[in-house]
């Protein structure tokens, strides 16, 4: 397992706010400790080329120039372009890394699944799977599949990536819920919307079927949006999943035997190293 990670990505937070440092700073001390035989790399930046596949050159001078923010939920920090741009650099070296036959995790924040051609919203700056998977495209992939497990909905990444027929999109996520999308599947994009309070056992059934279904598409990786806040006990949403279900989900990636990458996206909990731990765990275990 590598894990791409950079510790610059703990310099912004605002009080109070969910998607805070402390959700990268207490994981990585835990996994070094326990996985002392994972490499861990620093991503390189992602470049202008490699973003402006995703979004507009207005979205990019509005990141850098980051006057005021984007909205309620999205602060204009200093520098906030360079972090967002290191983070989505690291879903490109994972993504590439996983194309060289690594398993590969991306352990960065800003996360990036909510962030549109044009807009950054709900924490998100730059969509950092769908620039992976474009940029995969643009290199050595001829299909990319990306199986969103986070509890809301990947509403940038679909905008991205729909009718796109060398990607297969599949979002789980809580409805409703924030952001409001994810009802429908159209064409490259499945979506499965789960109520609130679904039971596990259901939940995860969707999870597995959505994946066996992105298999189908016969991809040459698999781009995971890994949330964690569909646990039981995120602050977030209502959603029922333990850290036994994500061990379970890493434990899918392995047996399915497709190059596959994972990009830290949501999970708001004080468990979240665990939860982590656990995915990344039944990803690599024999």
């Amino acid at each position: 397992m590598i894990i791409f990670y950079d510790a610059r990505c703990l310099e912004y937070s605002s009080p109070g706010h969910p998607e805070r440092p402390t959700r990268i700073a207490r994981t990585a001390p835990l996994l070094k400790d326990r996985h002392p035989n994972w490499e861990w790399r620093e991503p390189v930046g992602a470049s202008e080329s490699a973003l402006l596949r995703a979004h507009s050159r207005d979205h990019l001078a509005r990141a850098k120039a980051a006057t005021q923010d984007f909205d309620a939920d999205t602060s204009a920090y200093a520098n906030i372009y360079e972090h967002a741009s290191r983070s989505a650099g690291a879903a490109i070296d994972a993504a590439q890394a996983a194309l060289r036959g690594k398993s590969a995790f991306s352990l960065m924040r800003p996360p990036g699944h909510h962030a549109t051609r044009d807009r950054a919203m709900g924490f998100c700056y730059f969509n950092n799977v769908a620039i992976a998977a474009l940029d995969a495209l643009a290199n050595r992939a001829e299909r990319v599949a990306i199986w969103d497990f986070d509890a809301h909905h990947g509403n940038g990444t679909e905008a991205i990536v729909a009718h796109n027929s060398q990607i297969a999109f599949a979002s789980i996520h809580q409805f409703p819920a924030y952001p409001g999308t994810g009802a429908q599947s159209f064409g490259n994009v499945e979506n499965y919307p789960v109520a609130p309070y679904t039971p596990r056992a259901r939940h995860v059934d969707v999870a597995e079927r959505a994946l066996q279904k992105l298999s189908k598409f016969k991809p040459d990786l698999v781009l995971v949006s890994a949330g964690f806040d569909a646990y039981s006990g995120d602050p977030l949403v209502q959603m029922t999943l333990e850290q036994e279900d994500f061990a379970k989900f890493g434990e899918w990636l392995r047996k399915i035997d497709i190059p596959a990458a994972a990009i830290l996206e949501g999970g708001y909990s004080y468990e979240l190293p665990e939860l982590i731990d656990a995915f990344l765990t039944g990803w690599t275990s024999k």
